[in-house]
């Protein structure tokens, strides 16, 4: 099987092989994406019937929703000829269209019979297809070239993207945000990746702040040293809950000092003793211990620093195990830890010096409406205690990283609950002057998960929750006993049907929409499920395995036996993949790829009755069997993309 770690050497290959490939037609790649000759050869056509440039035609071809359309589809009108109706000029268009020996008369059908419906002749699409498949394999339907700065001179190098996602804080639950997070930044790495850009994956932790001298505080009063190796989250997050219960203990006496003191103030008493009282309760509480300690952080104490440093690395440690479930690895460790004083302070003076920001009251914000952007309210950015806040950190880092990366674009992975907070960040940069590095900042938002927990109903870390799922899915195998008997490590593939069931039911809708995490529905074999698209994968490796098909002699089949209007359809679809991704590209959802993948197990499932492997003769059987093994390689690229690890046995 090939592995996600493949697809940045198979793009390099195909990128390579493909950079000298000359075509007068914008973003046409007829090495890699086989409906692209098609394409090019409509448009020639067209081009002789109506005077108009190919090169004109050529990007209103749109590909199909659905194959009774055709394989591309012509909207007559988009051609804006005059003197003639749409109907009528597309009636006219269809008869003046030459023979052709890769498609069929083209249709004048669609609304009002306005669109010019090309179908592609079965024979030659099956040859270019299939054999593309066999050729390229995981490559197939990658483009190196959309990641090439001058797809023309490939010396000018690649383009460079930061993809910052997940960003959980240490010692506290894995939740639901930073798993949609985790998986959303994760297909958009690959389809980055295979789309031929420089990849970077960033992982921004929240690893500083206060909370981190409460829990240094914390772990000197509950911490254990087994538990911490054996388990530094969970363990933090327990001593992090035992403080915080401590600090909430405390705030009772000290709100209730407060409101006595402001009441005596309001009628002229003497608070002299209460405001004694209150500053030796304040001086010995956890939440000033820790206001302490983690100014002990910022001037440096090489002891503070050491014991948080300690609790970030095996926070790390265990992230990494955990994103490898998830088929992901970072480039990048980062967190607010990281970013420079000063790179903030420098920020800072620009934002002064050119009047971006001003002094309210001690504290210094940027007021949006003033500089015509009255949606985005004010902003602060130093409190009035002098402390950067989260927004000053990230202005920072903004700069830290396009010194460090040079980077043509960046993306955050962020809920959409920041919308504000990213458009503030943006607008704030190109407000300081650098318009251009703003343009290259870029916010993908997403909806929430509702309803997140373990079994036991408690909300908890993204592994609780993993082992649920892979729990359930672990008793639903055992039901079976036979193919059970079969799988090599059952335990390994239940984890992994698992984490494909909460991965595919998050991608199963537009990122912006929310859901109810739903244990019973994301488990089913019913419906399209995460285990359902394991089961069409594994399906078609059972058939290889059981007709005992060489793969190496597939690509010699002959493919002109694949004459059932099943075995057509399959082609035709699978000839569209590119198509897909290049659509994918533009809207960033998972759920584009996900949609064309059930599509595509649907169309397999209802061709296995029709397309026998078993019983047929040897010619023919090979034939349907390369046929079965390109749809596999397809299925298993699309899932490679989306994160998923397909399993041939289960």
């Amino acid at each position: 099987m090939a592995s996600t770690d493949s697809l940045p050497a198979a793009v390099e290959s195909l990128s390579l092989q493909t950079t000298s490939e000359t075509s007068k037609f914008p973003n046409s790649y007829p090495s890699l994406n086989p409906v692209d000759v098609y394409r090019e050869h409509i448009s020639e056509h067209l081009s002789a019937i109506t005077g108009i440039e190919a090169e004109k035609i050529y990007p209103r071809l749109q590909f199909t929703s659905t194959l009774d359309k055709g394989d591309l589809l012509l909207p007559v009108p988009s051609l804006q000829i005059k003197g003639k109706s749409p109907a009528d000029l597309s009636k006219e268009l269809a008869e003046k269209f030459p023979e052709s020996d890769l498609i069929h008369p083209p249709i004048a059908g669609g609304p009002g019979g306005t669109h010019l419906q090309f179908f592609f002749k079965e024979k030659p699409l099956a040859q270019r297809v299939i054999g593309q498949i066999f050729k390229e394999k995981a490559a197939y339907g990658s483009n190196g070239n959309q990641g090439l700065r001058d797809p023309k001179d490939p010396s000018k190098g690649r383009k460079k993207i930061i993809v910052e996602f997940s960003s959980p804080n240490i010692a506290k639950p894995f939740h639901a945000g930073h798993l949609r997070s985790t998986i959303i930044g994760g297909f958009l790495a690959n389809l980055y990746t295979v789309m031929g850009w420089d990849v970077i994956k960033m992982n921004y932790l929240g690893d500083w702040g206060k909370q981190y001298g409460l829990l240094a505080n914390g772990y000197k009063k509950f911490g254990d040293e087994q538990k911490l190796l054996q388990d530094p989250i969970n363990h933090l997050f327990e001593v992090y809950v035992k403080i915080n219960n401590i600090v909430s203990e405390q705030e009772g006496p000290i709100k209730e000092l407060k409101e006595q003191i402001k009441a005596k103030k309001e009628k002229n008493e003497d608070v002299s003793k209460l405001e004694q009282e209150l500053a030796k309760l304040v001086d010995v509480s956890e939440d000033e211990n820790a206001r302490r300690y983690f100014k002990s952080m910022e001037d440096g104490d090489p002891d503070a620093l050491s014991l948080w440093r300690r609790f970030r690395d095996l926070s790390i440690k265990k992230y990494r195990e955990t994103y490898a479930r998830l088929n992901i690895d970072y480039d990048v460790y980062s967190g607010e830890s990281q970013i420079k004083q000063e790179s903030m302070s420098k920020a800072n003076e620009i934002l002064q010096s050119t009047g971006v920001s001003e002094n309210s009251d001690g504290a210094t914000i940027v007021d949006f409406p003033k500089h015509g952007a009255k949606k985005l309210g004010k902003a602060v950015i130093v409190r009035k205690d002098g402390t950067p806040l989260y927004l000053t950190r990230d202005i920072g880092a903004i700069f830290e990283r396009d010194e460090a990366y040079h980077f043509d674009k960046m993306i955050y992975v962020v809920a959409a609950q920041q919308d504000l907070h990213l458009a503030q960040l943006f607008k704030i940069v190109e407000l300081m002057g650098f318009k251009d590095l703003a343009s290259r900042c870029q916010h993908i938002n997403f909806g929430m998960v509702r309803g997140m927990s373990t079994r036991k109903g408690t909300v908890k870390f993204l592994d609780d929750i993993l082992r649920d799922v892979a729990d359930k899915m672990h008793e639903t195998m055992k039901k079976n006993e036979e193919k059970y008997a079969q799988i090599e490590n059952p335990v390994e593939t239940a984890d992994i049907l698992g984490i494909t069931s909460v991965m595919v039911q998050d991608m199963s809708g537009r990122r912006i929409n929310g859901y109810d995490f739903n244990l019973d529905a994301m488990t089913s074999f019913e419906g399209d499920t995460g285990p359902y698209l394991q089961y069409a994968h594994s399906r078609l490796c059972s058939i290889l395995r059981k007709a005992e098909a060489n793969v190496e002699e597939l690509p010699s089949a002959n493919l002109d036996l694949l004459t059932e209007s099943h075995a057509v359809n399959l082609v035709r679809l699978l000839s569209s993949w590119h198509d897909i991704l290049m659509m994918t590209n533009k809207t960033l959802e998972p759920t584009t790829i996900l949609t064309y993948l059930f599509r595509l197990t649907h169309m397999i499932s209802s061709s296995y009755d029709v397309l026998q492997v078993i019983g047929s003769e040897p010619e023919l059987k090979k034939a349907r069997l390369a046929l079965y093994e390109a749809a596999r390689q397809v299925l298993h690229n699309g899932m490679r993309i989306l994160g998923l690890s397909p399993v041939s046995r289960m």
